[in-house]
């Protein structure tokens, strides 16, 4: 008796304490979670305000997954103070908060993908819960596409797709700071969707939610929007979007020590930057800065001047980019000489050979001032008493390079020797002699790839071809319908343009607080492959939508999902046709 007593205790313990999970053996649980009641009536209409919690029950155990990146909810409420579950799977979910909705508002909680069965983590797909504080639910919609411009190709391990899209309220004075009145996340196709939504007047935007703070953060978060206002009398279905990098607000950052001076740092691509010493010691200065450059650099003798030579000295420089327009700000730093900082040039040329018919460069961690060729000297290896004739110049487009020109031979041995105090900066002089030994490479171990464009860009553009880590490796700035790179290392390239259309030298990003859309971008759904000996012919029409991860172009879309269906059933079906793009007063508008 006492062993059947004790059996049946542990029974009971082990039976108490066991954790919620699926029983063993039995076909496998493929189902996703099914919705079954809420603490709101089945119409969903007239809830009163100070409701403060909203509970969705379930047929099974379920969890939350990453719930605080994937619900949104529109319009915002603010001040929730619980959800569950939490740690511990349950078979409802609650979300409480403090303020008190509304009037006559629908209300919408879009989950994404965050809710999950305990045992085999089966998604309930872009699950909505709506209901309305006045007589009805608001059952208009926008839907269509947003995609990146620039996007080359999805990132491989990345499942997460951080592209939102918004609605603001068109008034008086509208807060961009603030998230905006509806929202909703983007899928993993590019398809988006609003629903539930009040008629009135709406700014629409779209950006890349990296903080997950549900508002847009600009010059750190990629923006598509549409400059004027989407009018919703009815459903919109159709308005695509597409996002581009952002401009970054000017804003100082920092200073350090460089070689022969001072560099001044800042976020966003200042146009101009006037800096001036305020220093008793440093009177003579040299500022550089190229237009849109994030960077400026300071350039005095601070040997000759006696800065920083024995211990740390402050310096202090004032500049004109802060919070204030017409306004002069100061920055400071504590500055010590480096003596290893000299002036020195060393080969900038990508490797030890030199690609046929182009220029030897050379490369300074100075600006180049002056250069005195004449002393230098080129010879065939083995032929030191034999000088070449060459031409050296400072490039016109980088100040820190100098191209160095002669009727190099296709595989021979070069040597040029440049003695020291030949190049020159503002207050310095390379302090070595320098020689350099480099092999012409043969002609035919590379080809030529030519593109003729349909549809080409009005203005100048910039051609790129970039390897698979998205570097450039070769471009070229030029305008028309055809473009030639002559000499190219076999490989395959990722082919991209981007239009410079204010031919400003500068390509230029989104700018949402001056509704300023960034200038055209064009990615080639191939790639371009070169070949050694080979001549690649390409026609490009820019007008093409295929993508390099879609290169055969999209499908037929599928026909729409009814617009009154449930919340949970519309959703349902939207996971089988989330590609289409509704007929009904469609609106397909070229927007950025």
């Amino acid at each position: 008796m006492k062993r059947f007593l004790l059996l049946f205790v542990i029974s009971f313990l082990v039976h108490s304490c066991a954790r919620v999970g699926s029983p063993v053996g039995g076909p496998k649980d493929t189902l996703a979670p099914r919705f079954l009641s809420s603490n709101i009536d089945t119409t969903r209409v007239n809830v009163k305000r100070d409701i403060h919690e909203l509970r969705l029950d379930f047929d099974e155990y379920i969890t939350l997954k990453d719930i605080n990146k994937n619900l949104i909810i529109s319009p915002p409420i603010k001040n929730i103070k619980r959800i569950l579950p939490s740690n511990i799977a349950n078979k409802f979910v609650l979300i409480q908060w403090a303020d008190t909705l509304q009037a006559n508002t629908t209300y919408n909680f879009n989950f994404g993908n965050s809710i999950v069965d305990n045992n085999e983590s089966n998604i309930l797909r872009y699950y909505n819960f709506a209901f309305s504080t006045g007589d009805k639910l608001d059952d208009t919609y926008i839907s269509g596409e947003v995609k990146d411009a620039l996007q080359i190709k999805k990132k491989a391990g990345s499942n997460e797709n951080k592209l939102v899209v918004g609605l603001y309220q068109v008034k008086d004075t509208m807060n961009y700071k603030q998230k905006p009145y509806y929202i909703t996340k983007v899928d993993d196709d590019g398809y988006y969707e609003l629903n539930y939504i009040s008629p009135g007047k709406y700014k629409i935007i779209a950006f890349e939610d990296e903080n997950g703070n549900s508002v847009y953060d600009p010059g750190k978060e990629k923006i598509g929007f549409q400059k004027e206002p989407v009018d919703i009398e009815k459903s919109v279905s159709g308005l695509n979007l597409s996002v581009y990098p952002s401009k970054k607000p000017v804003k100082y950052t920092e200073m350090k020590e460089i070689a022969g001076g001072v560099l001044m740092l800042f976020e966003g691509h200042p146009e101009e930057v006037k800096v001036a010493s305020l220093n008793e010691k440093i009177k003579d200065v040299k500022i550089t800065h190229r237009p849109k450059s994030d960077s400026v650099r300071i350039w005095f003798d601070a040997v000759k001047d006696n800065v920083g030579q024995e211990a740390t000295e402050k310096l202090v420089f004032s500049h004109d980019k802060g919070l204030k327009k017409d306004s002069i700000y100061s920055a400071s730093l504590f500055y010590k000489y480096n003596k290893k900082n000299a002036m020195d040039v060393f080969s900038d040329n990508g490797g030890g050979s030199l690609a046929p018919k182009s220029d030897f460069k050379i490369a300074s961690n100075y600006i180049v001032d002056k250069i005195d060729p004449a002393k230098w000297t080129l010879t065939v290896k083995g032929d030191s008493l034999t000088t070449l004739p060459f031409t050296a110049k400072i490039s016109a487009t980088n100040p820190y390079q100098i191209q160095v020109q002669s009727d190099f031979v296709s595989g021979k041995n070069y040597q040029l020797t440049i003695p020291k105090e030949t190049v020159s900066s503002f207050y310095a002089k390379n302090t070595q002699s320098k020689r350099f030994d480099f092999e012409v490479d043969k002609v035919e171990e590379f080809g030529s790839l030519e593109f003729t464009l349909l549809n080409p860009p009005a203005s100048k553009y910039w051609i790129q071809l970039m390897d698979e880590s998205e570097k450039v490796v070769y471009q070229k700035y030029t305008k028309g319908d055809k473009v030639k790179f002559d000499i190219l290392k076999p490989a395959e390239y990722i082919v991209r343009i981007l239009v410079d259309n204010n031919e400003n030298n500068y390509w230029d990003e989104a700018d949402f607080t001056t509704e300023t859309f960034a200038e055209d971008a064009y990615v080639y759904y191939k790639k371009g492959v070169v070949r050694a000996l080979w001549e690649t012919r390409e026609e490009w029409d820019l007008k093409d939508t295929r993508t390099l991860d879609n290169p055969k172009g999209n499908a037929v879309p599928a026909p729409a999902a009814p617009v009154d269906s449930p919340p949970q059933e519309k959703e349902s079906v939207k996971q089988d046709v989330k590609k289409e793009i509704k007929s009904n007063n469609a609106i397909i508008t070229p927007v950025k």
